[in-house]
């Protein structure tokens, strides 16, 4: 199957049609038939054409790609951006916040409650405002343990860094609006890994079997596709190994294929379409096909706004939480080949709908409801990954920061350093590898004599 972006280049647009060559089909799904034909959305806007000048044609004005620092300012500025406008829905159904808010929200809002101090299920969180949640809190944290270790992490690094980071370094928590541990704002799932890796002393590969299945690793794992930008595959088995520490299942499988997502989003001719086809590349069992059924329903969409509906659709049999998200079904979140999270297939088809805009995608996201923060956070990221910081609209971005109290420029940007850093080393580590496998394979071949 393969997808279309919404959007293309001015450029492109406003040159004489000519037939579109398709990408690579990925690979099929169990069962599947022959390559579907690419379905092309329309785009948005189309600019007008530049008027002549009197010495001749104006020359398209050609922008350069995001650099590497950009991408990764974008990727985490946006991922903080699309967590702070989802928290104050997060939950709630797309009726709901139509009834809340008066129409879609289209932009930050305050609390869903008035009296958000004591309204249970928000109850103390001042969710809202701009204020970011968790994801960026844990985001944030395993940041400072790229910086700490400034080389690829393992499981046994989130139990010697980014545990005691939780447990032991009080931080601004923009939702208690004080200065606390951050382990007294992270959920009962997230607080599994202190009590496994702190108190349990589990081994750190194995800690997340027995947590319940949820998107609580994938929702922090965009810093693992920054340090592995470009190569999917090195951030896929980089973040299955961390999130054995936190989740099992296919609740780790979403955090592999997220941390995969953000990694292709680099590539220098990355596309909306580009990188789902490289998170299904690589997605397996219910992951793989709930992502496929997600980007198929998107793939016949106009735009975000008509999305919650065909798109809760299209996950409803891969998701275990079902239908009322704030009362789970007896199954939910329990391991399985056949299931899904949901918050990785409607981030990547919101992706897709909204063509790389960074506020249709992000919007899209909020305004399907459920775990939306979690949701804009993964869209958000990956919008940022593609187009760069300046994708992020300014006044959301400047005002999550004002509101949150937090630098978000400066993550990127460390992180970004921490990746250039790691790939001189893989270079290195590669040349080692070389320079001993062509010693090696140079000695003759055993005969079957056993003689040379």
């Amino acid at each position: 199957m393969t997808y279309a972006s919404e959007q293309t280049p001015a450029a492109a647009r406003n040159a004489t049609p000519a037939a579109t060559p398709e990408t690579p089909d990925a690979p099929d799904a169990p069962g599947a038939g022959a390559p579907r034909a690419v379905r092309t959305l329309p785009a948005r806007t189309v600019p007008p054409v530049a008027e002549p000048s009197p010495t001749g044609p104006v020359p398209p004005v050609v922008s350069a790609p995001p650099s590497l620092e950009d991408r990764a300012a974008g990727c985490l500025v946006g991922a903080a951006v699309g967590d702070a406008l989802g928290g104050p829905v997060e939950g709630w159904s797309p009726e709901e916040i139509v009834k809340r808010h008066g129409g879609r929200v289209e932009g930050i809002v305050g609390p869903f409650h008035d009296n958000w101090r004591t309204a249970r299920p928000i109850a103390p969180y001042h969710k809202g405002d701009g204020h970011v949640t968790d994801d960026t809190l844990m985001t944030h944290a395993l940041v400072r343990v790229y910086e700490t270790v400034r080389d690829h992490l393992d499981a046994y690094d989130i139990a010697g860094h980014l545990v005691p980071d939780l447990i032991g370094t009080p931080r601004w928590i923009p939702e208690l609006e004080a200065e606390a541990l951050p382990l007294q704002r992270i959920f009962l799932a997230e607080k599994w890994i202190v009590a496994r890796l702190h108190y349990g002393h589990a081994d750190p590969r194995e800690a997340g079997v027995g947590n319940i299945v949820n998107c609580g690793a994938a929702m922090y794992m965009a810093p693992v596709g920054i340090v592995n930008a470009g190569n999917p595959d090195r951030a896929y088995a980089e973040a299955l190994d961390i999130a054995g520490a936190h989740q099992a299942s296919y609740g780790r499988e979403a955090a592999g294929v997220f941390a995969a997502a953000v990694a292709a989003a680099f590539l220098p001719d990355a596309t909306p379409s580009s990188v789902v086809v490289q998170a299904l590349r690589l997605a397996k069992d219910g992951t793989r096909a709930a992502i496929e059924a997600v980007c198929e329903a998107a793939s016949s969409l106009t735009g975000p706004e008509s999305a919650p509906a065909p798109l809760r659709a299209a996950v409803a049999p891969f998701d275990t939480v079902g239908p009322d998200y704030r009362n789970p079904s007896l199954g939910a979140r329990r391991p399985s080949r056949l299931h899904a999270v949901e918050e990785l297939p409607i981030a990547l088809g919101m992706l897709l709908t909204g063509g790389g805009d960074f506020r249709a995608t992000v919007l899209g996201a909020v305004n399907y409801g459920r775990d939306c923060d979690s949701i804009a956070t993964m869209s958000g990221a990956l919008v940022g990954a593609l187009r760069g910081a300046a994708a992020v609209p300014a006044e959301w971005s400047e005002e999550v920061a004002r509101a949150s109290r937090l630098d978000l420029q400066a993550p990127g940007a460390a992180l970004a350093t921490v990746a250039r850093e790691v790939f001189t080393r893989d270079r290195a580590r590669a040349r080692t590898h070389e320079q001993a496998f062509t010693a090696i394979s140079a000695i003759p071949a055993m005969t079957e004599a056993g003689g040379r």
